[in-house]
């Protein structure tokens, strides 16, 4: 979570307890969390968006897999409620992710 920490800090009290549950389920359940917890980021095939509340919540934290590790990259607005906002945070992620995997830090 250390990559996203900052953006985590950011949220509302209850948003961010909210996000830090579904981290929880994504830590107990790993790959099997089933939607509507997560999905799979839109045309990013390494790229997931955790979705608290069952999707309900207007964050996502932005996820993938590195060296088997589940990594926060960021945290977005959901796409429908700021589509820009999400746009800039999957950004944000696939750079983290690059900068990650090249061994540097986000």
């Amino acid at each position: 979570m250390a990559v996203a920490e900052a953006e985590l800090a950011l949220l509302p009290p209850d948003e961010r307890v909210a996000l830090l549950h579904a981290v929880e389920k994504l830590m107990a359940l790993g790959p099997r969390l089933p939607y509507p917890h997560t999905s799979t980021v839109r045309g990013m095939a390494n790229l997931r968006e955790l979705r608290p509340r069952s999707g309900h919540s207007p964050w996502r934290a932005l996820d993938t897999r590195i060296g088997g590790r589940f990594v926060i990259l960021t945290i977005a607005p959901e796409a429908r409620h700021d589509p820009p906002g999400f746009r800039a945070a999957v950004q944000r992620a696939q750079e983290r992710a690059a900068a990650l995997r090249e061994g540097g830090t986000a």
